[in-house]
């Protein structure tokens, strides 16, 4: 038998045909079931193995007509002659890749003195780890036939017929067959594709699965810039208010099942401002006569406002029947001064990263992601330079199969928003928490289920006795009565010191950034908190706010932004 020869011409690997004859004797098919704790699992059809004395190739049987066309056939294939292994994906699109990888780096399996007998084969146990796992595997030589299921486990000089990882995940045959008519040209294939290493190979494959919308790239956030205002129909334009410190654009979502997850991710660094920043990732909502785009259109005094009893006006804060306020997808806030002062900030010991990185789940708001929708991103600075982001939303699906799953009804209402994302325009701080409580009045329709608030809430107000500082019980009320109670703090902000080159450091070696604070950290993103309320009837109902705000001293007052929206589902 001659050896296995891949010739690669202009980066494809094209197999040869094989010279020598081979006996039809020589090759098996063995199926194999997949169990995990003991049940039977029906996401594949099992994995099935075509095998020789010299060569084998594997691959997950599946349906391929109610796959998602973006899924990659993938198929395994051995070389035990040349000791080499290769993954192989072919995309709908007619695109192959595949990467390749020597015996040498696959775990090395010990012999134990176990034995079984499986499908009437007499086979040895080897063992070995991957990652902290634990694999046994039992194989046999008496088929005369080599291959394994999982090659990723390790390569024995048999036809392996059982593996179970950490006690509980079984692959195990359940036949084995001759097979005629076949010879070794049948088990590699003709083209290989494009070599690619594993990590390359592996990204390919998953970003292929992935819908990543851009929303920003490297857009400035600063003051001073020019305010434009846009046309209904100008989709994918970045327009500018409140000084620029307001980024906004009108795009295109995909129409995705529901069981898709939706990531936000968001890349931001100093352009000149050394500040740690209140950030905010934010839809209007434009399901009511009025929206927050008519403050942003046509100044502040277009949203509808209410006087609070401390004399100040705040717009554009709460939900009425004609105006739904921003809904909040992310609360992140900009670390001090990390990229533009990096070079400028020597710490011993200290290594500064160039920019921050926020990734955050907001699965729960994907039925208000999808369509045409008006995106933006606000950050708080009065800095020529300010800030440069970049916004991304990435759709993953969560089945591999073609949702054959009816369709919910999603339910949605934004409740109110405090974050004051046109304070360069002069919209008002969350500063009515003193002597008052944050309240709107809403209808609940009927036939609502499963409702639950998502809430996000910090608190602000930079000085020793400044509610950024102190921790402060936040109340919700429904209808009069406290709905849920907590506090938001977070005290490991100093985890995240390599983000801040420009803070400040105390006399006893305690830098700014790392001050514990009301539920966010600089360089972090906010985690909402989420409450059900699945016993709220239809009708109307009112909720509250309260957080007792401490007292302004000087010129130096404390806020609280909060957000909250309800989400729940038609019966």
């Amino acid at each position: 038998m001659k050896k296995l020869s891949f010739i690669l011409i202009l980066n494809v690997f094209i197999v040869p045909n094989f010279a020598a004859p081979q006996k039809f004797s020589d090759f098996m098919s063995v199926s194999y079931q997949t169990r995990v704790n003991g049940k039977t699992s029906t996401e594949d059809a099992g994995i099935k193995v075509i095998c020789s004395p010299y060569t084998s190739k594997s691959w997950i049987s599946r349906d391929t007509a109610r796959l998602l066309p973006t899924i990659a056939s993938e198929t395994s294939y051995i070389d035990f002659i040349q000791k080499m292994t290769f993954q192989v994906a072919r995309f709908r699109n007619g695109s192959i890749i595949h990467t390749s990888s020597p015996f040498s780096e696959y775990p090395i399996l010990t012999e134990t003195n176990e034995t079984a007998v499986i499908l009437g084969y007499n086979c040895k146990k080897v063992r070995t780890t991957l990652r902290s796992n634990a694999i046994d595997l039992w194989y046999t030589t008496e088929t005369g036939v080599k291959g394994t299921p999982a090659m990723a486990y390790g390569v024995p000089e048999g036809l392996v017929l059982k593996i179970v990882r950490n006690g509980n995940f079984e692959l195990i045959a359940t036949e084995v067959k001759l097979l005629k008519k076949m010879g070794m040209e049948q088990i590699f294939p003709l083209q290989m594709g494009v070599s690619l290493d594993l990590p390359q190979y592996r990204h390919r494959i998953t970003q292929n699965l992935i819908t990543s919308v851009p929303i920003f790239s490297n857009e400035q956030i600063s003051f001073g810039n020019k305010i434009e205002n846009p046309a209904d129909s100008a989709d994918q334009k970045t327009f500018r208010y409140a000084s620029g410190t307001i980024l906004l654009k009108k795009v295109k979502l995909p129409v995705v099942p529901e069981e898709t997850q939706l990531f936000a991710e968001l890349y931001q660094h100093s352009n000149g401002d050394a500040y740690d920043r209140t950030g905010s990732v934010f839809m209007i909502p434009m399901d009511k006569e009025r929206s927050f785009l008519d403050g942003m259109k046509n100044g502040i005094g277009a949203l509808p406002s209410f006087m609070a009893k401390n004399g100040k006006t705040y717009q554009g804060v709460t939900a009425s029947e004609h105006f739904s306020p921003l809904v909040e997808m992310v609360r992140f806030f900009t670390p001090f001064g990390i990229g533009q002062f990096n070079d400028k900030v020597t710490v011993y010991g200290q290594r500064w990263e160039d920019s921050t990185y926020y990734k955050q789940e907001i699965t729960e708001l994907l039925p208000l992601l999808q369509g045409e929708k008006w995106i933006g991103v606000f950050i708080g600075n009065y800095d020529k330079g300010g800030h440069r982001i970049t916004l991304t939303l990435k759709y993953y699906p969560g089945s591999k199969e073609i949702s054959q799953k009816p369709v919910k009804k999603y339910w949605s209402m934004p409740l109110f928003n405090t974050l004051n994302v046109m304070e360069m325009a002069g919209q008002e701080y969350g500063t009515l928490f003193d002597n008052d409580s944050l309240s709107t009045e809403i209808n609940i329709p009927k036939g609502v289920k499963n409702i639950r608030m998502r809430y996000i809430t910090t608190g602000h107000g930079g000085w020793d006795e400044g509610d950024e500082y102190n921790q402060k019980v936040n109340t919700i009320l429904l209808d009069g009565k406290v709905l849920f109670q907590f506090t938001p703090w977070r005290c490991d902000c100093g985890t995240y010191r390599k983000f801040n080159p420009a803070s400040g450091n105390f006399w006893n070696g305690v830098t700014s950034s790392d001050g514990s604070r009301s539920g966010w950290c600089p360089g972090t993103a906010t985690n909402p908190v989420y409450f059900p309320i699945y016993s709220l009837s239809a009708g109307n109902h009112k909720f509250s706010v309260t957080i007792p705000i401490g007292s302004n001293e000087g010129g130096s007052f404390s806020s609280w932004n909060v957000s909250g929206i309800l989400l729940g589902e038609y019966e």
